[in-house]
């Protein structure tokens, strides 16, 4: 099949989204599919070097759901879209994130073949959905096929739009992240354990739960570290909080390359993550998983859908640094349930394999097919 995936964020700044059209494209093309790819960018010129990849538009940053979404908002978005779909011939458009304002309801205005999308955002409500449903809806019964990557995210949208929608989960590369990876030797050494955090340094992800958490572990034992990957808007505030309160064996990162991110994984002995909310899914869950590394979530509903608790990680109320401060102390205490949490989560992590997810896309766009051709039917019965 020709397939177009289209999605509204930056294509060349790290996101969940982002990460899942990059992994899909890519197993889409194994599968023998020709695969184009829509974003935006903030980076010119258009060649990026990324396989099938078509930059529609400059990104702006709006703040959206506690984070900073970087989309597309232009006014030559319109004549982009109707002379690439005019060229193009595709069997299946996929939107991730349809309803959101400038690329995607482009394109889905002017595509008149099969569209499919993806929702992955899950909050506690959606201003933008409430008071646009009369205009957004004449968009959304434009979709033949809806894809949901969590309950939560099911449960968010369905709120707003009636519909019937397929859960499909996030994907992990399972050739990158594995259990076989050699760790970093600057983040191993004897006696010391290694603690890490992976995600953007905003609000939501709860960091400074964390950093409150490991200083107090840090006042009772000198046994572990803690590791910080990931960039964004309050790293230097989070580093400052580190130096004012004197915490100690405190590593941030920054940004690191996606080949040097599954060793990381693999350096550490427990995986954190304690964000507060906005999480329909978790992903960095599945990839700490993967290299079998126990994990400590936020009980928030995204990350229940991944984490058994007890069998190959832990639950932790958010915004609690108490709570975390012992869940941590246990865990570096038993050696052995750490050990059988990371045999757990890396059985958990290959149902999760692309391989696995896309045969579950590939079903969908079958029934986003059938589902044009009788809209075809009954349209040129009723003529």
């Amino acid at each position: 099949m020709k397939i177009c995936l289209v999605s509204p964020y930056d294509f060349v700044h790290p996101g969940g989204v982002t990460e899942h059209v990059r992994h899909l494209a890519d197993e889409l093309r194994r599968r023998g599919h020709e695969v184009t790819i829509l974003a935006p960018s903030s980076r010119v010129p258009d060649d990026h070097g990324i396989p099938g990849y078509v930059r529609i538009g400059r990104s702006v940053p709006v703040r959206s759901n506690g984070s900073v979404a970087r989309i597309a908002l232009s006014f030559h978005l319109v004549r982009r879209v109707r002379s690439l779909l005019s060229k193009s011939d595709f069997d299946v458009v996929h939107y991730h994130e349809p309803l959101v304002p400038g690329l995607p309801i482009t394109t889905l205005r002017f595509h008149r073949g099969v569209n499919v999308a993806t929702f992955h955002a899950t909050a506690r409500r959606n201003l933008g959905y409430y008071y646009g449903r009369p205009f957004l809806r004449r968009y959304f019964n434009r979709l033949h096929a809806c894809i949901c990557v969590s309950e939560p995210a099911r449960e968010f949208i369905s709120q707003y739009f009636e519909g019937d929608f397929t859960v499909v989960p996030n994907g992990i590369d399972g050739t990158r992240f594995h259990s076989d990876l050699p760790p970093v030797p600057e983040l191993r050494s004897e006696g010391m354990a290694t603690i890490l955090f992976v995600g953007r340094m905003e609000q939501r992800k709860g960091l400074p739960v964390l950093l409150d958490a490991y200083a107090q572990l840090r006042r009772q034992r000198a046994d572990c570290r803690l590791v910080i990957v990931g960039d964004g808007p309050m790293r230097w505030a989070y580093e400052r909080q580190c130096e004012a309160k004197g915490v100690p064996d405190v590593a941030f990162l920054g940004h690191v390359s996606a080949s040097v991110l599954p060793r990381i994984y693999a350096s550490s002995d427990i995986f954190c993550t304690p964000a507060s909310g906005g999480e329909s899914f978790g992903i960095v869950l599945l990839e700490a998983m993967a290299t079998g590394v126990p994990v400590l979530a936020s009980a928030i509903p995204g990350f229940a859908q991944v984490v058994e608790a007890g069998r190959d990680g832990v639950l932790v109320p958010p915004r609690q640094p108490e709570a975390w401060a012992r869940e941590l102390a246990a865990l570096l205490d038993d050696p052995e349930l750490r050990r059988s949490m990371g045999r757990n989560g890396i059985a958990k992590a290959r149902r999760y394999d692309w391989k696995v997810v896309v045969d579950s896309v590939l079903d969908v766009y079958a029934e986003a097919q059938q589902r044009s051709r009788a809209h075809l039917v009954a349209a040129s019965t009723t003529t």
